[in-house]
């Protein structure tokens, strides 16, 4: 039987992906329950669901006996989405967070030079996005917080060096590391539907130094070994142009678009566009504005890109990126 999941379960289920706390798991997951259809097509999922709220229970409870102090390695969301990257050592994950941001981690040719997590923000063209840069991970070392970044990010950059001969498998280190703890980079995010203790995260797989010899054939190799999920991009960091195209690669492939507002009888300034996913409406975008401004609405003016005139449309009217919106009350 077909579970027929609801977009409000697929709106709570996101939330709980992104989680960065044991209690934050546990309300989200009771939202989730609560949400989900009740039928004989969603008892597994629902029984899974149950069992991860046990587990975030006593997550929760452990954690309140635990010593407190140390180091906490919990970075707060900021802009848009977040964005992690990992990968192998030397793989040019710092160089490539370096290249797209104002961040400055330690970028060396000596392996594990990343010791810590670092946050910096990509600007795409007034859209404000976080790229976390984090520490590498082989076979014999992973960081156990790692694996709560990868489930809470909205998009993972997986490097792979195409210099490398030993990229292929480095790679397949990485990806083995996570999966042996339920988490497996996709093309998209969500529960895997034929076992719900696996997440799975929309990533892509970025080829840093992908303009040296024999870079195409350590891409076949890795594929050889294990059967990838996600897109690939290939990319030299030492060409601008590359670099410009990786930040567009970011923004589509977290599926938002952007859109401008403006005031009757004035000009549009093209600074600081409202975010909002791929399928929105103009009653979501009111939403975005102010909270109030989605029961009041009676209509818009919309003005697409290649449009030279604006057009009279509902709050169920779903825009697309770039579109100039006048919202009427």
């Amino acid at each position: 039987m077909a579970a027929n999941l609801t977009p409000q379960y697929y709106k709570a289920e996101e939330a709980y992906r992104k989680a960065q706390s044991s209690q934050e798991r546990i309300t989200t997951l009771l939202e989730v329950l609560r949400v989900i259809p009740k039928h004989k097509g969603t008892d597994h999922l629902q029984g899974a669901l149950r069992a991860k709220l046990r587990e975030a229970r006593e997550a929760y409870q452990r954690e309140l006996k635990a010593p407190k102090g140390g180091r906490s390695w919990k970075i707060p969301r900021q802009g848009v989405a977040t964005v992690v990257v990992i990968g192998a050592p030397n793989s040019g994950k710092s160089r490539l967070v370096a290249e797209l941001t104002n961040a400055s981690p330690n970028v060396a040719d000596y392996p594990y030079s990343t010791n810590e997590p670092l946050a910096g923000m990509l600007d795409y063209e007034g859209v404000a996005i976080q790229l976390v840069d984090t520490p590498p991970i082989s076979e014999s070392f992973f960081e156990t917080y790692l694996n709560d970044f990868v489930r809470t990010a909205d998009l993972v950059l997986l490097c792979f060096d195409g210099s490398s001969d030993d990229a292929p498998q480095q790679t397949v280190d990485v990806l083995e590391q996570l999966e042996n703890r339920k988490t497996h980079l996709s093309a998209t995010s969500g529960f895997d539907k034929n076992d719900y203790s696996i997440t799975k995260v929309k990533s892509r797989l970025i080829v840093t130094r992908s303009d040296v010899q024999d870079s195409a054939l350590r891409i076949e190799m890795l594929s050889e070994i294990v059967k990838l999920e996600m897109p690939l991009h290939q990319c030299e960091l030492d060409k601008p142009a590359n670099v410009g195209s990786l930040g567009k690669l970011i923004f589509e492939s977290l599926d938002f678009i952007r859109i401008y507002t403006k005031k009757p009888g004035c000009p549009v300034e093209y600074v600081d566009p409202y975010v909002i996913p791929i399928g929105g409406t103009v009653e979501e975008l009111a939403g975005r504005v102010h909270e109030e401004l989605a029961s009041t609405l009676k209509f818009a003016k919309v003005q697409s890109v290649n449009e030279d005139d604006a057009h009279t449309v509902g709050r169920t009217y779903v825009l697309n990126d770039l579109d100039i919106v006048e919202l009427h009350v």
